[in-house]
This record gives structure tokens, C-alpha cells and sequence, in this order.
């Protein structure tokens, strides 16, 4: 295929999964026919027969469009956002998930899976909601054993709780975001949310280690204070 064709082609295609999002959320998926979709992308019928088998599998492809692979997340990450831990590797992935759910393509395709789809033929909402959940599990939960490997990770929970624990958190702060969009800021309330989530599974012990003074040197005199005493000359032996 010349090359001015295949770019033709591809233009097309991503017409009709333009146009199939918003009659999609017009109309409900189950009301929205091919050849509306057509007409709003301003192709032919034929055309989209030409892209894809059926509506299931234009809705498919335009369910790809708004995957997001956690490795793909991190290789996104600002160069000023280094992770210094796997936890924040984690944390700093998700809150970019997170904006990105804000923009209108993630925000509108997310709309119609949650409210305009219905079951019926080969498009089943649930279990494709359930497939992206299992996936996104999956590729956190190494990454929760690597934390626990690590130390970073209380001692009283375990990489497959603390997995299962940010998945639930995450879907019930997305899926409460779209029952009003218009309420709160995904991407502002789930950077608080997580903040403080990461910080009640974080090994405190370890944390603190990464920020423990330099070891004395040889020949150096350390002060050692009592407890709940301040000051230069508290804790030290009074003259008799």
C-alpha cells in the first residue's frame, strides 16, 4: 500500500473511533448505529466495514485508545519527578493516570463504559471492565512485591493486600468522580487521596532511614540530650 494510502487509511480509521465516541455518548451505545457513526465521521458505511467486523469491534478499538500500561505511565513521568522508591514509582504513575482520566477523550469513553453501554451481541461492559481491572492489578502487584522486597511496605501488610487495597481505592474514587464530574477534581482530590494513602502503608522505619544523619566520624564528640529536654546545656552532669 503507497504510503499516502496507508496515511489515508489510518486518518479514516481514527475518524470513525472519533465520530463512535461521540454518538456513543449521545445516544448509548446499544441505540447508536453504524451508519451514524459514519455520517459523523463523513465516510461511507462501507468504510467502517472496511476498519473493523462490527460495532463490538469498534468499540473495542476505541476502548484501546484509553488503555494506559503502568510501564508506559512511568516512562511519561516529567524528568523533574525521579522516583527515589518503588511506592513513589507507584504513586507518581497514578496520580498521571489520574490527570490524564481528566482529559475529555479518557473522560468521555470511561463516561460510556460506566453509563451509555449496555450488554447485548458481543459487547459485555462488565466483563470488559473486569478484564482492564484484572490487567491494571497485574501490573502493580510485581511492582508492590519489589516494595515489600525492599522494606518499604509496613510489616503488617503484605504486596498482594496493599495491591488489592489501591486498586479498590482507585476504582471508587474514579467511579465516584463520574457519577458528577462537575463535583470535584479527579485529578486534585486523588492527588490528597493517595498522598495520604501511600502514607498509612509506608514502612515509617524505612522512610526514615533514607533521611538518617551522616554516621559520626572518628574522633567527633556527639551531645546526647535526655528525652523531652532542649538546649545546650540540658542533659549534662551538674557540677556537685
Amino acid at each position: 500500500m503507497p504510503r499516502r494510502t496507508r496515511e489515508e487509511a489510518e486518518a479514516t480509521r481514527e475518524a470513525l473511533l472519533d465520530a463512535a465516541e461521540l454518538v456513543f455518548h449521545e445516544k448509548g451505545v446499544a441505540r447508536a448505529s453504524l451508519q451514524e457513526i459514519a455520517r459523523a465521521a463523513g465516510v461511507t458505511r462501507g468504510a467502517v466495514y472496511w476498519h473493523f467486523r462490527d460495532k463490538a469491534d469498534l468499540f473495542r478499538a476505541m476502548l484501546e485508545r484509553i488503555r494506559m500500561p503502568f510501564e508506559e505511565l512511568v516512562e511519561a513521568l516529567p524528568a523533574s519527578d525521579r522516583p527515589r522508591s518503588v511506592l513513589e514509582t507507584i504513586r507518581l504513575a497514578s496520580l498521571l493516570a489520574l490527570e490524564r482520566m481528566e482529559e475529555p477523550r479518557f473522560k468521555r469513553v470511561h463516561g460510556i463504559l460506566i453509563h451509555r453501554c449496555e450488554i447485548f451481541d458481543d459487547i459485555d461492559p462488565v466483563s470488559m471492565m473486569r478484564e482492564m481491572a484484572l490487567t491494571a492489578s497485574a501490573n502493580t502487584l510485581e511492582q508492590f512485591r519489589q516494595a515489600e522486597r525492599d522494606g518499604e511496605l509496613r510489616p503488617e501488610i503484605d504486596a498482594e493486600t496493599a495491591n488489592r487495597l489501591f486498586h479498590c481505592t482507585l476504582r471508587g474514587l474514579v467511579h465516584s468522580w463520574h457519577l458528577d464530574t462537575d463535583a470535584f477534581s479527579l485529578a486534585s482530590s486523588g492527588r490528597e487521596l493517595l498522598n495520604h494513602w501511600f502514607g498509612l502503608i509506608e514502612n515509617t522505619d524505612s522512610q526514615q532511614s533514607l533521611t538518617q544523619p551522616e554516621p559520626q566520624r572518628h574522633g567527633q564528640r556527639r551531645e546526647h540530650h535526655a528525652p523531652g529536654h532542649q538546649g545546650r546545656g540540658q542533659g549534662r552532669s551538674q557540677p556537685r
